[in-house]
């Protein structure tokens, strides 16, 4: 006899499903896939395809032959996985690195929990964290960005990221101002700097989060908190100190934080079930993002900053429970 286990009530019916939200997702990474590919070239490409199939046939292999359950790869998840996990690492990034990045992704991240919907974490940032730990040299050179129109070969020339140039000026004793002279905000706005795959085009980011907000795929809550909360951290360190700690817009445009707080940060899996957990979260996700850009030993701290929070999603949920459908109190 088959049983059915379902939630208390109400019910409430949807058209939505995890195919359509995960492939909605996909189409919103779409312009910064475009943006990758006229900066890097063949190697965006190279770095996507290698880092897409790998999860895929990861996922493959294990429900196969190991967990021996329904094969869930068409439902997208995958797929967005490895996209992720592209767009947070250079594009210079060896094949084989990409593979291990993918098996602990994939492997350990989701599939060791049971799957799609059990993963505590974000699959993609615990890949691209273990590959951080365990390649930081492969995963910290930067290679330079130029168009694809262009007649100049860039291929071998490597740079820092904007916030690899402050925190390096910083240790050898320069200003802030004296850091940023030669930076371009609006360089910074469309990518054309040092970073990962698809981090770097704020405009393409930006496009993509707009569009899962419209879709309903995401509230506009989290990630506007997360920006909102290093923009005035930050803004509080700059009217402080204006030579020692940078203004907010450069921490916004710079790293990975709109990446993060758009399309990582508003995993559903991996964050808290009501608004006001979700509130929480995001203050969590950009304080701490703050705190280990201006403070820690790494330029960037997003994909930290959300691992940190993803673990403490059970508890936020258990102090935001809603009461009961029905429940009178006596």
């Amino acid at each position: 006899m088959n049983q059915f286990t379902i939630s208390g009530s109400p019910h409430v019916h949807g058209e939505e499903s995890t195919k359509k939200i995960m492939y909605s997702v996909v189409i919103a990474m779409l312009p910064m896939f475009l943006v990758s590919i006229y900066f890097f070239g063949l190697n965006a490409l190279r770095v996507v395809a290698i880092s897409v199939a790998s999860c895929l046939l990861i996922e493959w292999l294990i429900q196969k032959y190991m967990i021996k359950g329904p094969n869930t790869i068409s439902d997208g998840s995958a797929l967005v996985t490895g996209m992720l996990l592209a767009f947070n690492v250079p594009a210079n990034i060896p094949w084989w690195m990409l593979v291990i990045g993918a098996a602990v992704s994939i492997g350990i991240a989701k599939m060791s929990f049971g799957g799609l919907g059990k993963n505590p974490f974000n699959p993609a940032l615990v890949g691209r964290v273990f590959m951080l730990i365990s390649f930081p040299i492969a995963m910290t050179t930067w290679p330079v960005p130029h168009p694809v129109f262009s007649n100049t070969v860039l291929d071998a020339v490597t740079g820092p990221t904007p916030l690899g140039i402050l925190k390096e000026g910083l240790a050898q004793g320069l200003t802030v101002e004296e850091i940023t002279k030669n930076i371009d905000y609006i360089d910074l706005l469309i990518g054309n700097r040092g970073g990962s795959l698809a981090e770097m085009c704020a405009i393409a980011i930006l496009i993509g989060g707009l569009f899962l907000i419209i879709r309903r795929v995401i509230d506009w809550q989290t990630p506007v908190i997360i920006i909102a909360t290093v923009a005035i951290i930050a803004g509080i360190c700059w009217l402080i100190n204006p030579a020692q700690y940078v203004n907010p817009l450069y921490h916004i445009l710079s790293g990975g934080l709109l990446l993060g707080a758009f399309f990582m940060a508003t995993d559903m899996v991996t964050t808290p079930m009501t608004m006001g957990g979700k509130i929480v979260f995001s203050i969590g996700v950009g304080a701490l993002t703050i705190i280990i850009r201006l403070w820690g030993a790494y330029p960037e701290g997003m994909s930290f900053a959300i691992l940190i929070m993803n673990a403490f999603v059970p508890l936020i949920n258990k102090g935001f429970k809603p009461k009961r459908f029905g429940l009178v109190k006596k």
